[in-house]
């Protein structure tokens, strides 16, 4: 028997040339820890627990790791916890993205060295599920996800408030100077009212929601308050789902993804008018398990889509409505009805999709989760742009952007990085009217590093203060899921590795036309051959995972996973 096919303690042995020792040895450092014989016997399940003192969305982390090893010794296992890097999107320079592939493999080195036969993940925070199904799909053991869970909304002067779309609203009436300090600050004690993350169909909720519908998550389990009991007995019952994971070994994460179930995914970010950050993470996690994410396919799902979900940013409610409306399974139900979302695929139940829905409760709120025929608003949730300007695609989130800039074309106001935007951005003197095309470059994948949610560049405190609240800007960085606004983001390739964004000047015509879904740089080829001959690609960090980064770090159409981790990259030493 190989050590891989050894069950629990007796598998995953230590390398001291002995196997007989190092069980022995093993067993005598649990001993010391004060367990017995019949504990060590069980089916080993590795719970990650992913609370840190610099994550404040996760600090319902221990509560879960207690109601999940509770579940999991109900269900006849042994829970065993262990840490991992976790990544708050406020608490890590310069952006959680550029740890995110190391969050991945600190997980999935983890999956394959520690001895169990079944993992439950604790995620939550923008870059943390991602990291963690990217992991756990290249280890390939059978693998649960637990979300910490949304907060609740606070409220201001009789406004519902929740972040981080109301932040964003807020900060930018605060630029304007329509509102002062004091109201401000008042008001920023209420945006985040309790712990959890993002209360809106941010990173965090649409990377839950798609955990959920790929099987990683039980049923219901993405929309649950973080505060709310029903969040705690959710990770109960994923540790007691665990431990019948570990015992038939099954299923795999490479058994939960085939293509059939990334088109669903993508299904379901179009309908819940999701994060433009989920098309990165979903290209990742599909090219941990030797799949290609189609922005094309992404394009026309969003085209085939309706919006149904009316949550913010693109509606009215947040995600403890949607709970309350019915949740995930309630709209996979309307989709599935409409032939929309193949309902054959695997919940994490065990159950098809088909089985889950069947016995999902029937009623849901209309006004939260609509029908097929009554969406939020018209239009995909997120398209995809080609063109001259971005010829590897770019991605805008149609649905929360001013309908007047659908179709634009202007001049461009060109930033050569974050350092110039802000010292430019409020310059009074600057020459720029609403017609302008805002350009950020320097800012993707190696250029900032790591794409940094600067995409959404803040409108020009001149044209602020005139009530100037949208217009369009491009760069080759994201932005956060919780934005909204014309904002066109992943522009590929990046201007650091010699994408047409690098080639624009101030002036250059820039045409927009999301309907066609097109971006072109309206220069001739001979001035843009001329302008390529100057330019200089920035000079790789020396040292450190810097240089790692900047080495192996892909652009975002694969997800800007590294390129080494890929499942077409050489196979792991242990596989």
């Amino acid at each position: 028997m190989s050590d891989h096919e050894r069950k629990g303690l007796a598998g995953r042995l230590t390398a001291y040339g002995d196997a007989g020792f190092a069980q022995f040895l093993r067993t005598a450092f649990l001993t010391s820890r004060g367990y017995g014989p019949d504990a060590l016997d069980r089916p080993i399940i590795a719970i990650c627990d992913t609370g840190s003192d610099f994550n404040p969305c996760h600090a319902t982390a221990p509560q879960l790791v207690e109601a999940i090893s509770r579940g999991v010794t109900m269900a006849g296992g042994l829970p065993m916890v262990f840490p991992t890097i976790s990544l708050h999107e406020s608490f890590a320079h310069p952006t959680s993205m550029y740890l995110r592939n190391l969050m991945s493999m600190d997980t999935e080195e983890m999956l394959r060295a520690l001895p169990l036969d079944a993992a439950v993940l604790i995620g939550g925070c923008d870059k943390t599920i991602p990291a963690q199904l990217m992991g756990a799909i290249s280890a390939d053991v059978p693998t649960l996800s637990v979300a910490v869970g949304p907060m609740l909304t606070g409220s201001h002067e009789g406004t519902r408030l929740g972040a981080c779309t109301d932040c964003r609203r807020l900060w930018g009436e605060y630029r304007a100077e329509t509102i002062d300090t004091d109201t401000l600050r008042a008001a920023q004690s209420q945006l985040m009212a309790s712990h959890g993350t993002c209360m809106v169909m941010g990173t965090a909720s649409t990377m839950a929601c798609l955990a959920e519908t790929l099987g990683f998550m039980l049923p219901g389990g993405a929309t649950i308050p973080a505060v709310h009991s029903e969040r705690l007995r959710h990770a109960e019952a994923s540790g007691k789902r665990a431990v019948e994971m570990a015992r038939t070994g099954a299923p795999l994460p490479s058994q939960l993804m085939t293509q059939a179930s990334i088109r669903n995914a993508c299904v379901v970010l179009q309908a819940l008018g999701g994060s433009t950050n989920a098309a990165i993470h979903l290209a990742a996690i599909a090219g941990r398990a030797g799949l290609h994410l189609d922005l094309n396919m992404l394009d026309s799902t969003g085209r085939d889509t309706p919006i149904l979900c009316d949550l913010k940013p693109v509606g009215r409610v947040y995600m403890q409505d949607f709970h309350t409306a019915g949740g995930l399974p309630a709209l996979l139900r309307e989709l599935a009805g409409a032939a929309l979302f193949d309902s054959s695929a695997t919940a994490a139940d065990g159950q098809s999709w088909a089985a889950v829905l069947d016995d999902w409760p029937v009623w849901r709120d209309r006004e939260v989760i609509r029908d097929i025929t009554r969406p939020v608003v018209d239009g995909s949730a997120i398209a995809v742009l080609r063109g001259s300007l971005v010829p590897d695609g770019a991605v805008i989130k149609h649905a929360a952007m001013t309908p007047g800039l659908r179709q634009h074309e202007g001049p461009a106001l060109v930033f050569d990085g974050l350092m110039d935007l802000a010292a430019r951005i409020d310059d009074p003197d600057l020459d720029v009217t609403p017609d302008h095309v805002l350009v950020l470059r320097n800012v993707g994948p190696v250029g900032a590093p790591g794409m940094p949610e600067a995409g959404a560049i803040p409108i020009p405190r001149k044209l602020a203060r005139q009530g100037v609240r949208d217009m369009v800007r491009i760069s080759d960085a994201r932005m956060s899921g919780t934005a909204y606004g014309a904002v066109v983001l992943h522009a590929a390739p990046e201007a650091a590795v010699g994408g047409p964004l690098a080639l624009v000047c101030n002036g250059d015509h820039i045409r927009l036309d999301v309907g066609a879904g097109t971006l072109d740089l309206l220069v001739d080829n001979d001035e843009l051959a001329r302008r390529r001959a100057d330019w200089t690609a920035p000079a790789l960090p020396k040292r450190g995972y810097a240089r790692l980064f900047a080495m192996a770090v892909q652009q975002a159409g694969q997800g800007c996973d590294f390129d080494f981790l890929t499942a077409t990259s050489p196979d792991h030493p242990d596989d």
